[in-house]
């Protein structure tokens, strides 16, 4: 197909008239039609999945506001923050990495609500804070349906479980999880949280080769589109990647698991084309788009019919207004525009108008 649209763009390639604009959208319209394919067609995935990716990382965001059991897990802190200091530890620790948390996502505790501020707070630290924030307001006891909230050394708490995947912080970016890591030499949460871009990144780009791709022609603007997307292609995993490293951990996950998918479907989809017959579909979307030509011809057609048909009716009144001599005229109109005095109220506006239209007739009738 895209040799026939190049060859296309070549033919209209100097000319910016309207008509030449119009048979060059024509053709290629033809061109698609014959193919079966749709130009907005590779844009229905990426709509069905814009609007999971955003809710998914709205929820990854702050899983205790979407999760009633992650929420109130969160709340027995916060309310045991409350009632310590009401909070005024976690605003004013000293530690940079806990204020730097506060002041990104607790502005819910300055807009006075604190239970809710304090819990996004909570959700937000690393490992290292959370464990600071734990040891000086002694949450490490703390428990909800009957299981510890915080982890210990030989217990596993209700935080971890909700929010780790093999020993990775969901909510965490990779940069976060790395620095928290290797503060306390924990070096295999190091490898994970690198492991998460790199995969983003290699997925990406497996995914992009497996993509048919754009034969090279003699034209210089298609070679052109050519170089363009081979560079794209080339950028778009190494931003995945730094995304990766800079979104929360699921969100990178999320991405990985996607490009997989994408990775599975490609290769099932180049070996269905592999044999597939051509001649054959190029021949079938020939009469499907006779078909649909055929169709639009006939409402065409009707159309033209109807707008005919209005077309004889005004003439017909036209001629038969025009046999008409000027007396019959007046008197029609005469006719059309006059009301019976019956029906007229007195004292209404027709009433006066009336009285003025005879008196006009009066001293008309005077003068001559």
């Amino acid at each position: 197909m895209n040799p026939e649209i190049q060859a296309i763009n070549e033919k209209y390639k100097n000319k910016k008239d309207q008509d030449s604009m119009m048979a060059k959208n024509q053709e290629i319209q033809t061109v698609y039609a014959k193919y079966g394919v749709s130009a907005s067609g590779s844009c229905v995935q990426l709509i069905i999945q814009m609007p999971i990716l955003f809710a998914l990382y709205r929820v990854i965001q702050a899983m205790p506001a979407y999760v009633t059991k992650i929420g109130n897990t969160f709340r027995v802190l916060a309310d045991k923050i409350i009632a310590f200091d009401g909070g005024e530890f976690l605003q004013n620790s000293g530690v940079d990495s806990i204020a730097n948390t506060v002041a990104t996502y607790g502005r819910s505790i300055t807009e006075g609500n604190l239970s809710n501020g304090i819990i996004d707070v909570l959700n937000k630290l690393s490992s290292a804070d959370l464990a600071t924030v734990s040891q000086h307001y002694n949450l490490a006891d703390c428990t909800f349906e009957g299981r510890l909230i915080m982890s210990t050394e030989t217990t596993r708490g209700l935080i971890d479980t909700y929010n780790n995947f093999f020993g990775l912080n969901m909510g965490d970016s990779p940069s976060a999880l790395i620095r928290s890591a290797i503060a306390v030499g924990a070096y295999g949460i190091v490898i994970g949280a690198i492991l998460i871009p790199i995969l983003s990144a290699v997925t990406q780009w497996i995914n992009v080769k497996l993509m048919p791709q754009q034969s090279s022609s003699g034209n210089d603007q298609a070679s052109s589109m050519a170089q363009s997307m081979k560079t794209m292609n080339m950028i778009m995993p190494i931003m995945s990647a730094w995304f990766c490293f800079s979104f929360p951990a699921g969100m990178g996950l999320y991405w990985i698991a996607g490009s997989v998918v994408r990775c599975i479907q490609q290769i099932v989809i180049n070996k269905h084309f592999d044999k597939m017959d051509f001649d054959e579909i190029i021949k079938k979307n020939s009469v499907k788009n006779a078909k649909k030509l055929e169709k639009m011809k006939e409402a065409q057609e009707k159309m033209n019919a109807y707008a005919s048909m209005k077309t004889r009716n005004m003439q017909n009144k036209a001629n038969i207004n025009s046999g008409m001599t000027e007396a019959e005229k007046e008197e029609a109109m005469r006719q059309a525009t006059s009301y019976s005095s019956a029906d007229i109220k007195p004292g209404s506006m027709m009433a006066k108008a009336n009285k003025v239209r005879e008196y006009n007739q009066r001293n008309s009738s005077k003068d001559n």
